[in-house]
């Protein structure tokens, strides 16, 4: 067997590779402590900085003020990275000169403008060592750095292949919470795990904000994936590809203060279409619905704008996409970007954008476009000066949802006002022949025809492979079985029985509909008596698919599509005298009291007649939602509603992660299915006849966004013609998925049972009962159980969000959920035990032995939850005065949680009423971060104490803290001499017998603020 390399001739390899050919990292082995980082720092700033500081070094006066500004500068990773973004790519540091007749200068740092060539440096180090806060803090080794301009940019932790490359994650994370990026290496913008033959990059966040969701692996540009640690170096982490991924394949939310690193097969489309702009070709962008377009395009338009061949960039929207999430997110990706984001209603504006010489990108309307051409085609204005400027100008057409924003008609309005246009279309469903636009004159009926050849695509087999976005779960509950289908069509003359039982099922599905629809004059599904049967399944089936045993706040969210307003408002009125009447299972209940809160979001106008209707309908529900929400919208403010509708569906501002302020159910025709991204979406209800190909794809994606780690499909429910929808579904999946859709969707509940029930069986073998994982002292039998444990973990997990396994109890394979309980308790100290043999034995541990439990555990109150809660009231950076503070939900959360953990209570209520009085203290600040420092403080307080009181070593002391189980002997090696000369007259067996109670009773009461 070959044996893995060790880390250390891993990180020399790694280096090597940095190292070698032209324009590559430059290793710095002097580099390895925080006063030679600063010490190299310093010389980088007086390299680049010779004319601003006029010859004349930085002083030591005038370093430490520099040194203060970059520790303010470095206190979180947004903060870094919007200091980092500068002005048009350049960040500065103010300096106020020694020699006050110099006054202030301003010195560049680093500059995105000027990538492996003018005064840019690219550094490694390895091996550096963090300071120690104070005596008690522990000394952490980083493995591989890469430092541009003298700052820790790109941090890469290793792990042999003895071990996941998630145990270097854990550790980052690890380092993180306490507290290890900060000073210069608070700089950090990527990091990169790896264990030799897994590699994976993340965007650098705070410690409990890290989530390994968004663990990316490489793919090269024909989609393959690049794992090996040195490949990825060879790809990714070379000069200039590095610095492009800091410097212009990253992107600041300004909406949830984070730093987004584009995936792989981003930056493939984005180098695509600039090589397709060098040639002066359009053309579009096929990613599948869900992988991140809007962020694709936007930074397609922010890199076509750089481009010297091109005038103008313009991203277009449609008009009524500006109350959604395009318009929205662009701005808030644009905050802190040189692009313009023009949503004013002012025509003018737009003209003089266009007019003058600056080259910013802009986002604007069809409509205002339309306008503009109208005037200058006009006869008094189609042969002036500014009209022939426009048909000269060379313009990048940007267009985010292709298909929705632009038809074939007004781009060609477009092309022939705009001479010299180029056009770069993105869309997750494109129109291919198999679903082409009905013939119109000549005018384009495919997305090739449209905009010209596919320049990347990335489908959604692809994104699943790379785990960019989850497959589909998909069930069928129609309320017309296959036997009444086949009664209802005998009884209606479109045959026999036999021989309708003998017909293809869409074939049979599709007559006899049309059949009822001819006889009885409305839709078969079309009642209330249908309805009433959806509505029942959705409240009362649904607990597992809508994860209502989770935590406070982290349970998911549905959309229930329907084809008409007046059947959406049906809906609505049946769904709350349900409600009224008391009618939701008391299983569900239990689960979550308030479930459900219920909306509903349609275009008023959708359908003149039945306007007025429609608005006092609407107005109703409004009520209902202001009075759910706190809120005073109004018909005059239907705009604000559906943006504050999508902010509480998305849940990415801090305080749409609290239960009260969230919605489980929203009712629509066709508002929010596409173009619409809500990550705790995980359902929709289906009630509509089948739509389109590239209709049924987009709708679906709304579920299938990555979350967290217990969303593992995007799951749909179809109540009506189930054997249409069936065919429509499988063509679709066939058409947008390069053929075969098996790894789209989900495994049959029949195929999981069947893993679960051999998982169970497997675990039982090893141990009958909870009370047999007791004798399994040996290692590998361990290894076997803890294996066999997570399955079931996993499994069960996976069965939960299937209507099947709403009809199942445990007890039917043996088992019940105490009992898993307890196997989970057994589980922890086999996890525990099997850490402490890690480091004595040879052979590798072959688990995961991070894994954390998701299904079967019994947490009373949920640390996390109360920690996000008081997330959401810390005022952001930028805020200078915040209000006390006043929250009776967290106040309860803290006193329920003494319940079960007074320790763990005490110190996050000192840290809340703390925060409550004065929030400005804790601005910018991460919750669980601090929670943790203060615990590794009290911790560290609590050994001193007892190590002084008992004359003992600390060593120990964490030694028992880290192996000790109830019943185990203590080894704990004292000083009676010592403790003698402040104790008289205590006994050396009655000393030694003392310090063992006392030190199992100092374990008993930290654990509980460790574990939690």
């Amino acid at each position: 067997m070959n044996m893995a390399q060790s880390e250390a001739v891993m990180e020399r390899d790694l280096i090597r590779q940095l190292t070698q050919d032209v324009s590559q990292w430059t290793y710095r082995k002097d580099i390895r402590d925080e006063a030679s980082l600063w010490a190299n720092f310093r010389d980088k700033l007086n390299q680049n900085n010779q004319a601003a500081l006029d010859g004349e070094p930085i002083t030591d006066t005038e370093f430490h003020q520099i040194r203060e500004y970059m520790l303010d500068v470095a206190k979180s990773p947004y903060k870094a990275a919007l200091w980092l973004a500068g002005e048009n790519g350049e960040a500065v540091i103010p300096l106020t000169r020694e020699d006050a007749s110099k006054g202030t200068i301003h010195l560049m740092a680093v500059s995105n403008r000027e990538i492996a060539g003018g005064r840019s440096s690219y550094e490694v180090i390895n091996q550096f060592v963090s300071d120690k806060q104070d005596v008690d803090d522990r000394e952490r080794r980083f493995d591989v750095t890469l430092l541009i301009n003298g700052l820790p940019m790109i941090h890469i932790e290793l792990k042999n292949q003895e071990h996941p490359f998630m145990d270097a994650f854990r550790q980052i994370k690890k380092y993180s919470l306490e507290g290890k990026f900060r000073g210069l290496f608070g700089m950090v913008q990527m990091f990169v795990v790896s264990n030799g033959s897994n590699t994976r990059y993340i965007a650098a966040d705070t410690g409990s904000n890290l989530n390994e969701k968004f663990l990316t692996a490489w793919v090269n540009q024909q989609n393959e994936p690049v794992e090996n640690y040195l490949e990825f170096a060879r790809e990714v982490l070379r000069i200039p590809a590095a610095h492009e991924m800091i410097g212009h394949y990253s992107v600041i939310d300004a909406e949830r203060h984070k730093l987004i690193l584009l995936r792989p097969y981003q930056v493939h489309a984005i180098e695509a279409v600039k090589r397709a702009s060098a040639r002066q070709e359009s053309g579009f962008v096929w990613h599948t619905t869900g992988s991140g377009k809007t962020l694709t395009s936007y930074t397609v338009a922010k890199n076509l704008s750089l481009i010297p061949g091109i005038d103008k960039t313009i991203f277009l929207i449609d008009r009524k996409d500006l109350d959604q999430q395009t318009s929205l997110a662009f701005k808030a990706y644009a905050e802190n970007d040189s692009i313009d984001v023009d949503d004013t209603d002012n025509v003018h504006e737009l003209l003089q954008k266009l007019k003058n010489k600056d080259r910013l990108v802009i986002v604007t309307t069809i409509q205002k476009l339309q306008i503009i051409m109208k005037r200058y085609n006009g006869e008094a204005k189609k042969d002036s000066p500014t009209a022939k400027r426009f048909h000269g100008l060379c313009i990048a057409f940007v267009v985010d949802e292709c298909h929705r924003t632009v038809t074939p008609e007004t781009q060609r309005e477009l092309q022939k006002f705009f001479c010299h246009s180029l056009w770069y279309g993105f869309t997750g469903t494109p129109i291919f022949d198999e679903n082409k636009r009905q013939r119109k004159g000549d005018l384009a009926r495919t997305t090739e025809a449209l905009y010209g050849p596919c320049l990347h695509n990335y489908t959604i087999k692809e994104a699943l492979q790379n785990k960019a976005v989850l497959g589909f779960q998909i069930d069928y509950k129609d309320s017309l079985s296959e036997n009444t289908i086949l009664t209802i069509g005998e009884q209606l003359g479109a045959g026999s029985y036999t021989a309708l039982a003998g017909q293809d099922a869409v074939v049979r599905e599709r007559s006899v509909l049309q059949t009822f629809y001819k006889n009885e004059g409305e839709d078969a599904y079309d009642n209330d008596e249908h309805r009433r049967g959806v509505v029942e399944y959705i409240l009362n089936k649904t607990a597992g698919k809508f994860r209502l045993q989770a935590p406070q706040g982290e349970a998911y969210e549905a959309i229930l599509t329907v084809p008409s307003i007046a059947i959406a408002q049906k809906y609505y009125t049946l769904f709350q005298q349900y409600i009224a009447e008391g009618k939701i299972a008391a299983s569900v209940r239990e689960k979550c009291v308030d479930f459900p809160k219920i909306a509903i979001t349609y275009t008023v106008t959708e359908n003149e007649e039945d306007s007025i209707a429609n608005q006092q309908a609407m107005k109703a529900s409004l009520n209902d939602y202001n009075a759910m929400f706190g809120t005073k919208f109004g018909l005059d403010s239907l705009a604000a509603y559906n943006t504050n509708l999508n902010d509480r569906l998305a849940r990415k501002k801090g305080r749409y992660k609290q239960r009260k302020e969230q919605l489980d159910l929203v009712i629509v025709v066709d508002r929010l299915l596409t173009g619409f991204d809500a990550p705790p979406c995980a359902i929709l209800f289906v009630d509509r006849p089948p739509m389109a190909p590239q209709n049924i794809i987009q709708a679906f994606s709304r579920t299938n966004r990555i979350y967290d780690k217990s969303k593992r499909y995007g799951m749909i429910v179809i109540f009506q013609r189930s054997a249409e929808y069936k065919e429509a579904v499988d063509g679709a999946l066939l058409l947008y998925s390069h053929g075969g859709t098996n790894e789209v969707s989900a495994p049959a509940f029949a195929e999981l049972e069947k893993e679960f029930r051999k998982a169970l069986n497997e675990l039982k073998s090893l141990a009958p009962t909870p009370e047999n994982v007791d004798a399994l002292t040996d290692r590998s039998a361990m290894q076997k159980f803890a294996k066999a444990f997570q399955k079931v973990d996993r499994l069960s997990g996976e069965l939960q969000v299937y209507q099947e396994w709403e009809d199942h109890d445990l007890s039917e394979y043996g088992v019940h959920k105490e009992m898993l309980n307890d196997y989970s308790g057994k589980y922890r100290n086999i996890i525990e035990e099997l850490r402490k043999s890690k480091e004595d034995e040879d052979e590798p541990i072959a688990i995961d032995i991070g894994y954390e439990l998701e299904n079967i555990t019994s947490v009373t109150i949920d640390y996390r939850y109360i920690l996000s809660l008081i997330q959401s009231y810390m005022p952001e950076e930028d805020v200078l005065i915040a209000a006390p503070i006043e929250d009776e939900a967290i106040d309860n959360h803290i006193t329920k949680l003494r319940e079960t953990n007074p320790a763990l209570a005490d110190v996050i209520g000192g840290f809340w009423e703390d925060m409550k009085q004065d929030p400005i203290k804790y601005k910018g600040l991460d919750a669980r971060t601090v929670i943790e420092t203060r615990i590794e403080e009290i911790v560290a307080n609590q050994i001193n104490d007892f190590t002084e009181e008992w004359c003992a070593r600390k060593k120990d002391v964490l030694a028992i803290l880290d192996t000790f189980r109830k019943g185990d002997k203590v080894s704990l090696v004292t000083d009676y001499d010592a403790y003698k000369q402040k104790h008289e007259g205590v006994s050396k067996l009655k000393y030694n017998r003392n310090a063992k109670e006392a030190v199992i009773e100092l374990v008993e009461k930290i654990r509980p603020l460790r574990e939690k």
